[in-house]
């Protein structure tokens, strides 16, 4: 992999910085990132400060709540027990054995007007579909009946009590793609298969034979020391602070019995310094073995099947409007990724397939995302990964999508020249 050149990475820096310029209405903080595959930093910036209410610098040392780019940690580990034989992708016995729940799962009918059924569904449900998100799951904040149906309790996936996650389904399993807690309950049949935490699994099983140190779902007190502040973008575009953070629990926890009932969320749990997330997107680059440790966490054949289209029946599924079912978390999305063209879509194992784009990646890169503005790709194609970071909520803030639209555009240009 080439180097970036010293103009190159001037230019970034410019570019990176001038969106944390404005105190009102660009990013508070930032931390830009992008590896090759031989887990060499190309580019690695920290801008603004760690939120809106801090003067106090943003560092790359600086830890984020990466929400659900932890998906793709969670396809790792899940992928590791399928070499192993302990779970099977398409296996519907085994995996209502471990998780009885999705065995008597129903289906989620009607609307909060005329009233609400639950109706049988009408096949089993796989790992494979909890990990192409086509099991039937939705989110409340992406879902504007399944929102309504928990009233007037409500549901809130981010407390870290396992009830939260007993929810019905949305669709019938594999009948189209939604977006939803299908992962975490991919999380919980890891536990139940190796009766391990997920945390635990995850450090023992790929952080520590990394050697990353500063990616857990329960943060240490040097992590917590170094966490960014949780910002919220107004709708008129000005900043302000969030006075909680959304992932308030596990931030609280220090006694064992607080860890023992945590519910650990294989769909948003993570917090991560965002240079050790990227040498995880440089062990996928590199056929799944690390290029700083050498230890191998997947096999090649595993890495490819993560990156391969499962859903082709589905070439549109991104094409329809997201809506902003809860206002404090989202804003609607009109469609995941525009391509120029608009050519197939692609899921793999956790992660959307770009086939292609504007800023110059493969057509096999894969990429996803984070609630509050976080983004990473991974071009396996073209050797380089990288990873986008941010704490604004609600999703799909323009001055981070900009930010990284420019970012990665950059990037591209000076590795093709």
């Amino acid at each position: 992999m080439a180097k970036l050149s010293s103009q190159t990475v001037d230019a970034i820096k410019q570019t990176v910085d001038a969106a944390c310029a404005d105190r009102q209405t660009g990013i508070p903080g930032t931390t830009v990132v992008v590896v090759d595959r031989e887990g060499k930093e190309l580019f690695a910036h920290a801008a603004g400060t760690r939120g809106f209410v801090s003067k106090e610098p943003m560092t790359l040392d600086s830890i984020y709540w990466i929400a659900s780019c932890t998906k793709m940690l969670v396809g790792i580990a899940c992928m590791q027990l399928v070499e192993k034989g302990v779970l099977e992708l398409d296996d519907v016995q085994g995996l209502e054995v471990l998780c009885p729940e999705l065995r008597a799962v129903k289906v989620l009918e009607g609307d909060i007007d005329n009233g609400f059924k639950l109706v049988e569904k009408k096949r089993g449900i796989t790992l494979r579909m909890l990990l192409n998100h086509t099991a039937g799951f939705g989110y409340t904040f992406f879902n504007e009946k399944l929102r309504d149906y928990g009233l007037p309790i409500g549901i809130d996936e981010f407390t870290g009590d396992m009830r939260d996650f007993v929810q019905p389904l949305v669709n019938q399993p594999g009948e189209r793609w939604e977006y939803g807690t299908n992962i975490d309950w991919a999380g919980v049949a890891l536990e139940r298969a190796t009766k391990m935490s997920l945390n635990d699994y995850m450090v023992q099983n790929i952080f520590e034979p990394l050697g990353l140190k500063n990616i857990n779902m329960i943060p240490t007190k040097d992590m917590k020391e170094k966490l960014v502040y949780m910002n919220v973008r107004n709708p008129d575009g000005t900043l302000t602070f969030r006075d909680a953070h959304i992932m308030s629990r596990s931030l609280r926890i220090e006694k064992p019995e607080e860890i023992a009932s945590y519910f650990n969320s294989g769909g948003a749990g993570c917090f991560a310094k965002p240079q050790e997330y990227c040498q995880i997107l440089a062990t996928l680059l590199n056929d799944g073995t690390s290029p700083s440790t050498g230890v191998k966490i997947l096999q090649p054949s595993t890495i490819n099947e993560m990156f391969t289209n499962q859903i082709p029946e589905f070439p549109n599924f991104g094409r329809v409007l997201i809506p902003a079912a809860r206002a404090e978390y989202t804003n609607p999305i009109p469609e995941l990724y525009p391509v120029p063209g608009n050519p197939p879509q692609g899921w793999g194992l956790t992660m959307m397939l770009s086939n292609g784009g504007a800023t110059g990646r493969s057509k096999s890169t894969g990429f996803w995302a984070g609630l509050p503005n976080l983004w990473w790709w991974c071009d396996r194609e073209n050797g380089v990964a990288g990873m986008v970071a941010a704490q604004i909520v609600p999703f799909g803030d323009p001055n981070v999508l900009n930010m990284w639209a420019k970012v990665e555009s950059m990037v591209y240009e000076a590795l093709k020249a």
